[in-house]
This record gives structure tokens, C-alpha cells and sequence, in this order.
């Protein structure tokens, strides 16, 4: 009997895993079932039904499972996607209201020079100036939404700046950045992040040099160096005077190999969700 219950214990063992599969498997179809059988999509407990099911169902070899997972994952996009606009809708009244227009459809909206990312699944939202984040993600309510926009548009779109001086700086940054090359590049192209980082380090003082520290640390926000840098395009104000000289800085656009590289290039807004890479920086007298 010992062989016998050897092979009986075998089989246990290799079916268990198929058996507890099987019965995830049927347990998210209960819930999906139970959802597509509402005369209503609720949207939010189908996602959360959706991943369960995919989940269940990665582990059961079955083409009628496979089917109706692709079937209930359509219609929780689709119910998904009239929450976002039904969200949509009710952001573009609130802003109406005050007299502001969002335009473009979800889940990427646009106000101004500022643009609104919409995670419906996630009931979070997130302020965004170009591919730089303002916020972190948000609750999906009205007045926090709106209450991020004016903080954000007195930090970002209402932003003034001392344009001969940025330009001073970002030129003595730029001529940094050459010196410590070995072999100094013909073109005088320095990488925008580079010069970017070099400028934050000539902006530090003896008292962080001294102490180094997160308090004495002086920070520049990349999204605040994205839109000065927008600001002196607009204004065409590079034309500081340094020693003597007048200078006027020109930025490269970034190649197939840099764009979307954090690293390597850096995205101007234009306007809206329009923009362009830019990877280098020099200056011309």
C-alpha cells in the first residue's frame, strides 16, 4: 500500500496548484459576473474586479477563460473612459465658472499653460508644466484640483525672473562645464542637464561647502528651470553683458537617441501639449 499511497500523494501534489487556480479563477468570475449583470457599469469596482480576474486567469490554461477576460477587460475600458469624461465635464464647469477653458479629452487635459493628467482607475489626478510633475497625484475633487491649479500657476505661469541674470549664470555655467573637459568639444555644445547641474552648484554657498546639508542646500526646481527657460525664449532677453561681451545662448534640439532621457534632454512646452527636446546649450558672441 506504501507505493499506492506514494502515487496518490503525487498526484495531490501536482493537481493542488491546478485545484487552487481554478478556484481563484472561479471566484473572480463570481464578482465579474456579478458586475456585468448591473444594468449600470460601475467603472472603479470593475477595474478592481479586472485585476483579480487577469490575475487568476494567467495561471488557468483555458481559451472560454481567455475569452471572456479580453470581453470584461473592453467593457471596463470603456466604462472607465465615460467616468473620465463624466469627470472631464464637471472639471470644465468648474473652470467655465471662473471664467478659464480646459480643452483636449481625457485623461490629458489642458488649462492655460498647464496640463492635467487624469488616472480615473486610481481616482488620482496630476498637475504636469510640459513633461515636468508640479504635483504629486491628487484626489480626483474639485476643490483640491483647483486649489493645485492657482498654486501652481503663482509658481509656474506667473513666474518672473531677472533674465539678464539667469543668462549670466547659465553662461558662467556653461563655460564651467567646458573647462572641465579634457578635450573641449569644436561646436562649444555643452548638455542642457549638465549645464542645468553646474548651475545649482555655482549657486551654493560657503555655508553649504562648509556644512553640506539638505539645510543648507540651495534647490532649483527643474520644473522652475524648464519655464525660466521658456520665459528667455519668449522674452529673447539672453543678451547679458559679461565681461564686456554680449552673449546669446542657442539651445539644440535633442536627437532620436536623448529624447525622453531625463539625463540627456530636457522638453520645452510651446504651448499646450506642444513642445520640443532640447539636449545642448552654447553661447554665442
Amino acid at each position: 500500500m506504501e507505493e499506492v499511497l506514494s502515487e496518490l500523494q503525487n498526484a495531490q501534489t501536482e493537481l493542488d496548484p491546478q485545484f487552487k487556480a481554478l478556484r481563484q479563477a472561479m471566484g473572480a468570475l463570481r464578482v465579474a459576473i456579478r458586475l456585468a449583470s448591473e444594468d449600470k457599469a460601475d467603472a472603479l469596482p470593475m477595474q478592481r474586479a479586472l485585476v483579480k480576474l487577469e490575475t487568476a486567469a494567467f495561471a488557468v490554461e483555458n481559451e472560454s477563460l481567455d475569452s471572456a477576460v479580453s470581453a470584461f477587460a473592453a467593457a471596463t475600458g470603456t466604462a472607465l473612459n465615460n467616468l473620465a469624461f463624466e469627470f472631464a465635464s464637471d472639471l470644465r464647469e468648474a473652470f467655465e465658472a471662473r471664467g478659464e477653458r480646459v480643452e483636449g479629452r481625457p485623461p490629458v487635459l489642458t488649462v492655460g499653460k498647464l496640463i492635467f493628467n487624469i488616472n480615473i482607475a486610481g481616482r488620482k489626478g496630476q498637475w504636469f508644466y510640459g513633461k515636468e510633475a508640479l504635483t504629486r497625484p491628487i484626489p480626483l475633487s474639485l476643490k483640491g484640483i483647483l486649489k493645485a491649479y492657482d498654486q501652481q500657476v503663482k509658481r509656474i505661469v506667473n513666474r518672473t525672473i531677472n533674465s539678464s541674470k539667469l543668462t549670466e549664470e547659465l553662461y558662467t555655467a556653461w563655460q564651467d562645464c567646458l573647462t572641465k573637459r579634457k578635450n573641449r568639444p569644436a561646436s562649444g555644445r555643452i548638455n542642457i542637464v549638465e549645464t542645468f547641474s553646474q548651475l545649482i552648484l555655482n549657486r551654493q554657498s560657503n555655508r553649504f561647502w562648509n556644512a553640506p546639508s539638505r539645510r543648507t542646500f540651495k534647490d532649483y526646481d527643474r520644473a522652475l528651470f524648464v519655464r525660466d527657460l521658456v520665459i528667455l525664449q519668449e522674452q529673447d532677453a539672453a543678451k547679458p553683458s559679461v565681461g564686456g561681451q554680449q552673449h546669446y545662448f542657442r539651445l539644440g534640439v535633442a536627437t532620436k537617441s536623448q529624447v525622453g532621457q531625463a539625463s540627456r534632454s530636457i522638453w520645452l512646452p510651446e504651448n499646450g501639449t506642444d513642445g520640443q527636446y532640447y539636449s545642448d546649450i552654447t553661447f554665442d558672441k
